[in-house]
């Protein structure tokens, strides 16, 4: 019984070489062990030896062979094959282990892939193709998996990159007695449908587009308080030394009229200075006409003493009479000057 509790791992590559292996140092320390191996049954077996071992620190510690039917014998004997030390019969076909898919391709519509490879030669129905995938945003991989050779998947965000690895996987019990996939199909990187090197390409893209956003907000930023303190400065200089007007700008019909002489320029300056005064001075008659014949009376006793004849006021050549004078209104008018309500007369003028 001892025998048949040494552990030994066996693999039948895609039914085209078989390997097995044991822990040598474990089992058999200090000894060099032989292994034996044979496809035929009945009595008549035609043992053979093994054509390439697998080492470990110079033991042998497994046997790599050809794959010649589904039935096979194995035997591991001492260094000079005397003493059978593990033997085992097996179903080759029961450790198989499937080569890579060839061929994937992925076929991408919106938000679906479709991942697809070749049809084996052979043992189609016990194989699955599995499909992983992971985002940037993931951390571990999503599978899904489905018969040989298509396997699909939906709802992939178009604005993040996917990596995408597919394999073949043996059926357990059915056609299995041990879980046998194949290695990983090379890993591959998609974004929107579209091929990529790597998902880092995208995340350095993403970053310098950061970065470049970045340097721009800070150099408005800094535009900006440049600005301010430009402004500021302006202010403060305004405050401590006043701008001293420009003559040209003060005197602008000097240098533009008078190309700067002076004594021209002071005296049509006078004389336009005067005459604009005494067009100013002249006086500005306002007079509000009303129907009013209320308190007659003592308006006429008033004007007595305020209104006189204009003839004799231009005669007497009184100055302060030509001040300000104005034209009259019609007769039995009332008027309002400087808040005084009056009554005119033909021929009076009023001294303010």
């Amino acid at each position: 019984g001892w025998k048949d509790a040494i552990s030994t791992k066996i693999i039948n590559f895609n039914n085209e070489k078989m390997q097995i292996t044991w822990a040598a140092r474990k089992r058999f320390p200090g000894q060099n062990v032989s292994f034996s191996y044979t496809f035929d049954e009945g009595r008549h077996k035609v043992w053979k030896s093994c054509p390439t071992y697998l080492l470990d620190e110079d033991y042998n510690s497994g046997c790599l062979f050809k794959t010649e039917g589904p039935t096979l014998a194995l035997s591991i004997r001492n260094g000079n094959g005397s003493e059978e030390l593990y033997s085992k019969r097996l179903k080759s076909d029961f450790y198989i282990k499937p080569n890579r898919p060839e061929n994937v391709t992925f076929f991408w519509k919106e938000d679906t892939v479709t991942v697809s490879c070749n049809k084996p030669e052979r043992g189609v129905k016990c194989l699955r193709l599995e499909l992983q995938y992971k985002s940037k945003f993931d951390k571990d991989w999503q599978s899904r998996a489905s018969k040989c050779c298509s396997v699909g998947e939906q709802g992939f965000d178009p604005r993040k990159c996917y990596s995408f690895r597919v394999r073949l996987k043996r059926l357990v019990p059915f056609c299995n007695v041990v879980t046998y996939s194949s290695d990983w199909e090379a890993e591959t990187f998609w974004m929107n449908g579209t091929l990529l090197d790597s998902c880092d390409a995208d995340t350095k893209s993403q970053l310098n587009t950061a970065i470049v956003l970045s340097y721009l907000l800070a150099g408005l930023l800094l535009i900006f308080i440049l600005l301010a303190l430009l402004c500021k400065w302006q202010r403060f200089q305004q405050s401590v030394m006043p701008a001293i007007p420009d003559p040209k700008y003060v005197f602008a019909d000097l240098f533009n009229d008078h190309n700067g002489n002076f004594q021209e320029w002071i005296t049509k300056t006078d004389h336009a200075v005067v005459q604009t005064k005494l067009e100013y001075e002249e006086p500005e008659c306002i007079t509000e006409a009303e129907s009013q014949d209320e308190d007659e009376n003592s308006d006429k006793l008033w004007l007595q003493e305020k209104i006189f004849p204009f003839s004799g006021a231009a005669e007497s050549n009184d100055p302060k009479a030509a001040q300000v004078a104005c034209l009259m209104p019609p007769s039995n008018t009332r008027a309002t000057f400087a808040g005084f309500q009056v009554l005119m007369n033909d021929d009076m003028y009023v001294k303010l």
